[in-house]
């Protein structure tokens, strides 16, 4: 999709779409009086009918004779909330791409949002209108006929210095759309070997971009005991996938987002229940958003040393699978008591933390992944779980998460939680019972960090939507990693 800045009124444009923001108290914002004028006070009119609200993302499409079709879009009071101008510019996106029009222009001329300004506002409408053109078809055998047309071109009034903000937000939306596609995929295609694929052909995007892979042999080499557990029980041989993206001052120690890439979790030995299980393939969520933040960063182009790592496993019973009361020890030495092979992903993540905490010496790490049902249940949809005992860091990805809407909860890292994970005969257990799993799993994941600036992203609630026509992957949480990485730059 193309995003372009321009000079014209609503009143002048003689493409095929114009969308009109309207606010509900009846107050015509100034590009809305001329469109308004030129027809004679139609819009008025239906205002004051009330069979147009305007509410926060109410939408209505409006044919015209001879000239391009009204989008009307509604507002509610100004200034608006965040929350509200996001659901607007969602709503305009979602009516625009079921319309038949190929291009639009909007202006967004005295809509005023709490606490941000016009260049955050930019950004969320390309962001927003280039993540509503995501559809995924690939594994259907026929195109759909009622596919709507894709629109090719928004045309957005604002100053002429304003394109790097809608350059910023489209790029997150093509990062975004990236994200989801890896994680709409079926696990017999998204395969730990697929991500690692996918990496390489994103290393030929960038010359600052260098990808490695280290196989199970490399693994077993480093005595990554931890992660081998896993990758065992399946055929599909395991990987580390490491992407890094060379954009700062050489000899800068580098930013780090590892994510968690259970390619499928069946639960392994301690095998999950049948229903919704085909969701599991969702569990790979944290490093598709890591691929997502990368392709974006690519796109910026962006003045920052940063490195993005991919711990790829799939977790399934076999004669080859770890079993409840199985010792293995990682790559930093720890041994780990495994009672729940269904708490596969810290086994796959502490090995993949130490690796890339020796390589790349980092500046920042923040690992990314599905980890509880614990911090679903707590956190729901709204907030992915953040866990860190830095507070510095907390507090740049509690903005991040701000400033982008793609919002994050602090919860609890104490280290009463800790004697939870003790264990009768290892160092460690991998689970630390039925009380606070979120916490417990973020405290294991410390173990593996101590000294370091570190950061933990439950992602749980947030990475996908289960059920009903809008299951799919959301590709959260790329906004807020974009977002964190870019005020590094």
């Amino acid at each position: 999709m193309q995003f372009i800045l321009s000079q014209a009124s609503l009143n002048d444009y003689s493409g095929q779409a114009i969308i009109v923001p309207l606010t509900s108290k009846g107050e015509q914002l100034t590009p809305a009086k001329a469109v308004d004028k030129s027809l004679n006070g139609f819009i008025e009119q239906i205002l004051s009918s009330n069979d147009f609200k305007a509410k926060p993302g109410d939408c209505q499409v409006i044919p015209v004779a001879g000239g391009p079709r009204l989008i009307l879009l509604g507002l509610g009071e100004l200034p608006m909330t965040a929350s509200a101008f996001i659901k607007a510019v969602n709503a305009a996106a979602k009516t625009l791409k079921g319309s038949a029009a190929t291009d639009a222009l909007i202006d967004l001329a005295g809509v005023e949002v709490q606490e941000q300004n016009q260049d955050w506002a930019l950004r969320q409408l390309t962001q927003a209108f280039q993540n509503s053109l995501y559809h995924f078809d690939e594994c259907k055998s026929k195109s759909e006929d009622d596919k709507p047309a894709t629109t090719q071109t928004l045309n957005v009034v604002a100053a002429a210095d304003k394109q790097v903000h809608l350059d910023f937000g489209q790029a997150v939306g093509i990062g975004m759309a990236f994200t989801k596609k890896l994680g709409d995929l079926p696990p017999n295609v998204a395969t730990p070997t697929y991500l690692a694929d996918e990496a390489d052909k994103l290393a030929t995007l960038s010359d600052k971009l260098t990808t490695h892979i280290l196989d199970e042999d490399k693994m077993e080499e480093l005595g990554m005991g931890s992660f081998l557990s896993v990758s065992k029980g399946s055929i599909e041989p395991g990987k580390i996938i490491c992407m890094e993206y060379m954009g700062g001052k050489k000899g800068d120690a580098p930013h780090v987002l590892v994510g968690k890439g259970v390619t499928f979790d069946s639960g392994g030995i301690s095998l999950k229940g049948g229903a919704g299980m085909d969701e599991m393939k969702y569990d790979m969520c944290g490093a598709a958003s890591v691929l997502g933040t990368v392709l974006t960063m690519i796109k910026l182009d962006l003045p920052i040393n940063f490195v993005g790592v991919v711990a790829a496993a799939e977790n399934m019973p076999s004669g080859h699978a770890s079993k409840p009361g199985d010792i293995v020890t990682a790559m930093n030495g720890t041994t780990i008591e495994i009672l729940n092979t269904d708490a596969e992903g810290r086994l796959v993540l502490c090995d993949a933390l130490t690796y890339t905490i020796d390589t790349y010496k980092p500046a920042s790490i923040v690992d990314i992944a599905t980890l509880t049902g614990a911090c679903m249940m707590a956190l729901g949809g709204v907030n992915s779980g953040l866990f860190t005992e830095n507070e510095d860091l907390a507090a740049d990805l509690l903005a991040a998460g701000e400033v982008s809407r793609d919002s994050a909860w602090r919860l609890p890292l104490q280290e009463e939680y800790q004697e939870l994970l003790d264990s009768n005969f290892a160092d460690i257990a991998n689970i630390g019972g039925r009380l606070a799993g979120a916490t417990t799993a973020a405290c294991f994941l410390s173990r593996f960090t101590k000294g370091q600036k570190w950061a933990h992203l439950d992602i749980a609630g947030t990475a996908w939507n289960s059920g009903g026509k809008n299951k799919g992957a959301t590709g959260r949480p790329v906004p807020l990693l974009v977002n964190y990485l870019a005020a590094k730059a």
